[in-house]
């Protein structure tokens, strides 16, 4: 049985977080392949240095020092004299891409930069799991044959070339009793270079890594317990959701729930892999397994999720049902541009496109360059938010939505746009943001409050 066991920034972002990490793999049967995130902080701390062009060597020193403190406190003797020689090689790399100025015009020297926090983890949690008498060994994803494809910053895992790189790299050492720790987060593209998957990547390159060598259960460790039916920060008695299928998770992780990389489902769900949600801080909760199949509940929601700072752009244009050629302009134009679109409605004379607030100037922008005789106006709406509500077969409940607008008038919002029937398990609208948290709170309570975990 092979198990990918992904854990996050904050489960390898101290001694102790390490230690406990260390032991929840070794208490794990079976082969085991590892995938982490940078400790906690670094990414972010790497992505100010590009981005704020901050003094290199101050940047050089501080990631040493971070990474440093923790291994002598981990380490002594012969063990931390052979973390040293594996660290100076590792760090020589990390001062050349910072202070190679030739680097700095590579368009994917951001990536390069910020994935260098995972090659340092994945070398802490590896000798971790040497002290405790487990064989592991730290993989890069260039190492391990991690492939990705894509634009700098906006990668997606190439699972054939993955799987065939896997084969070669890791499966070996699975055999031998070798627990491999590989880096998360980025994969390497047809040059060699680094290229990353996002922020919050590192789950998806997981999830990615286990269809590749076809695993038999993908775990997701983090700091919360798995989905719940709200955001506690919001909603006190929201509970732990205990089994979901793929498409409810895919949708909650797409549209607001924080649990999951948004792109975390769709590799586990090809090759219908068990996902498993569990909190490295509390290892004895059960967490929230996802697979292909769910027990029908009589519970029409499950959980209500929201996405905030979005706007909609509304574009005018005359009977823009007869000109489907246009309508594939708009949409060209924008995916162009990588600008997301969360939803879309249209009518006779418009159509409203629901876009993060960040990605509102560059969307007026190119839909500027269309044809200004064919567009008539453009409308903005700013201060907006989704509201995801996710649950089993929603299209086949009489009166459902009915029920959850309901809801939405008893707080005193509107309903500004509403996107239903292209899932089964979703129903999303949106609403003045100034409403969002009265509505979450109001549909919880309606449909979820007072079960037990579910």
């Amino acid at each position: 049985m092979i198990t990918v066991m992904k854990f996050g920034g904050t489960s390898v972002g101290s001694v102790e977080a390490l230690t406990r990490v260390a032991k929840i793999i070794i208490n794990e049967k079976g082969q085991k392949v590892v995938v982490v995130s940078a400790m906690s902080g670094i990414t972010n701390f790497l992505v100010s240095a590009v981005e704020e062009s901050k003094d290199l060597n101050d940047v050089i020193n501080t990631f040493r020092e971070r990474h440093l403190k923790v291994a002598n406190e981990l380490f002594s003797g012969e063990l931390l004299e052979e973390f040293m020689k594996e660290f100076e090689k590792r760090f020589d790399y990390f001062k050349e891409v910072i202070l190679d100025e030739e680097m700095r015009k590579d368009p994917f020297y951001e990536d390069n930069v910020s994935s260098q926090g995972e090659r340092f983890s994945s070398l802490l949690l590896s000798f971790v799991l040497r002290s405790m008498g487990a064989k592991s060994v730290a993989l890069t994803s260039e190492m391990a044959g991690v492939y990705a494809v894509g634009k700098p910053l906006s990668g997606s895992c190439d699972l054939t070339r993955t799987a065939d790189g896997l084969n070669v790299n890791v499966r070996l050492l699975l055999n031998d009793g070798i627990v491999p720790v590989i880096t998360g987060f980025y994969g390497v593209n047809e040059e060699g270079k680094p290229l990353t998957f996002g922020r919050g990547g590192s789950d998806y390159a997981a999830s990615a890594i286990g269809n590749a060598i076809d695993a038999d259960c993908i775990q997701i460790w983090t700091d919360v317990n798995g989905f719940m039916s709200a955001d506690p920060r919001l909603v006190n008695n929201a509970v732990t959701l205990t089994e979901m299928n793929f498409s409810e998770a895919a949708e909650l992780a797409h549209f607001g729930a924080k649990v999951l990389h948004s792109r975390t489902i769709e590799p586990a769900r090809l090759k219908h892999i068990p996902l498993w949600v569990k909190n490295s801080y509390a290892p004895e909760n059960y967490g929230t397994l996802i697979h292909h199949i769910r027990g029908q509940r009589k519970e029409p929601l499950r959980s209500v999720a929201m996405k905030l700072d979005l706007s909609i752009i509304t574009i005018t244009v005359g009977e823009i049902s007869y000109k489907p050629a246009f309508l594939a302009k708009i949409l060209e134009k924008l995916s162009e541009a990588e600008i997301i679109i969360y939803g879309i409605s249209t009518s006779l004379s418009n159509i409203a496109l629901l876009v993060h607030n960040l990605d509102v100037k560059k969307s007026l922008a190119l839909l500027h360059m269309l044809d200004s005789i064919d567009i008539e106006r453009i409308n903005v709406r700013n201060n907006m938010t989704l509201i995801c509500a996710v649950g089993d077969g929603l299209l086949n409940r009489c009166g459902f939505c009915g029920d959850v607008f309901g809801a939405v008038k008893a707080v005193g919002a509107s309903v500004e746009m509403i996107s239903e029937g292209a899932s089964e398990v979703a129903l999303n609208f949106v609403v003045s943001t100034d409403y969002a948290t009265e509505v979450v709170k109001t549909i919880h309570e309606k449909f979820v409050n007072g079960r037990d975990a579910i």
